[in-house]
């Protein structure tokens, strides 16, 4: 399995110090052929079995990564678990794919996608590492033979398996605390939270979504009034906003609050759309937040003011994540929580700032 390397002639760990020259007798290379394969020369065509034999002799000689720079690996995995559904929810997903498939092209890696985790694992050998990006369930027992054959690996937005593999996110709770501060500068102090279920911690799954977690944490914690303002059921898609914003509806007769937080720009557009079907103006009657951004929040009707997660970020993060772990060959996990950033729009606007 190939490794990544730095920008340096001279290796060096503890007190023994490791030259290109003594790699590349050992290897039978040229000190030419080393040094520029160890400094990831992006020119270099070599065979695969020269790059992996003086990539073992290096290990072998006690190689220690002694600079920031590295050498992304050159053959990974995608494995593109994205489920089929609501076309809004796939947009999200749809264009992190994309935007993984973008970084990968500038930085030289070989990226193959995978829909099938059991074909992965019966592939591992071709790769030196993984990053999986979508929001399905995959079997614990199929976490563990993957991590068995292939120990490298990085999940993007999500982190089923934190004991295993490494974990790159927006951080959601930091998010829910953003939001609640602006409404809070505001003025406002009666906030609801609109969610949907069955998402993912580590190896269990929860009925409530990690936003609502954190804003039943945060809301309490800060004094705001959310009795009965609390909606949550179904699928993250459009059809369960909706149904959501009507039930809103029929519960609230009139008594809105100041403002609702929504998990997603999916669900958000259905509550619009129960909203705007009754005469329910949004920002004038209720204000509302929602989070990630899609294209389709700017042409809702208000457009939404909505946290934006830079999926490139996202991206990036994960593939450099995914190069130092396999360079360090380090067993302890990293999980790296993104910031996100409010997009003011029509649904939630800034008056006393």
């Amino acid at each position: 399995m190939s490794k990544i390397f730095t920008k340096s002639v001279v290796l060096r760990t503890g007190a023994v110090t490791v030259t290109i020259k003594e790699i590349a007798k050992k290897a039978g290379y040229s000190q030419a052929t080393v040094s520029r394969l160890l400094n990831g020369d992006p020119t270099l065509s070599v065979k695969e079995e020269t790059r992996r034999r003086i990539i073992e002799v290096s290990e072998q000689l006690g190689y220690a990564m002694q600079t920031k720079h590295i050498v992304l690996p050159r053959e990974v995995a995608v494995l593109d678990v994205i489920d089929p559904g609501d076309h809004l929810q796939d947009a999200y997903f749809n264009e992190l794919r994309d935007v993984l498939r973008q970084s990968g092209e500038s930085q030289r890696m070989n990226l193959t996608f995978h829909t099938d985790v059991s074909r992965l694992i019966a592939e591992a050998g071709h790769y030196d590492g993984f990053i999986t990006i979508g929001a399905e369930v995959i079997d614990n027992d199929d976490l563990r033979r993957l991590h068995d054959v292939l120990p490298y690996g990085v999940f993007l937005d999500t982190n089923p398996a934190p004991n295993l593999f490494d974990s790159v996110q927006p951080d959601l709770s930091q998010t829910l605390l953003d939001a609640l501060d602006e409404c809070r500068a505001e003025g406002m102090n009666r906030v609801g939270f609109i969610g949907g279920t069955g998402r993912i911690m580590g190896m269990h799954e929860y009925p409530e979504d990690l936003r609502l977690m954190a804003f039943d944490n945060w809301t309490k914690r800060l004094g705001f009034d959310t009795e009965g303002l609390i909606y949550i059921d179904g699928p993250f898609n459009v059809a369960s906003g909706q149904k959501l914003g009507e039930r809103i509806i029929a519960d609230m007769h009139g008594d809105l609050p100041d403002a609702f937080i929504v998990a997603a720009d999916v669900i958000a557009v259905g509550v619009l759309q129960a909203f705007n079907a009754v005469g329910v103006l949004v920002p004038r009657d209720v204000s509302l937040i929602s989070i990630n951004n899609q294209p389709i929040s700017q042409y809702t009707s208000p457009p939404l003011s909505t946290y934006a997660i830079d999926q490139r970020e996202l991206a990036r993060t994960g593939i450099y994540t995914l190069a130092e772990a396999i360079s360090s060959r380090r067993t302890v996990r990293h999980h790296v929580f993104l910031s996100t950033t409010l997009v003011e729009r029509g649904s939630f606007v800034r008056v006393y700032r």
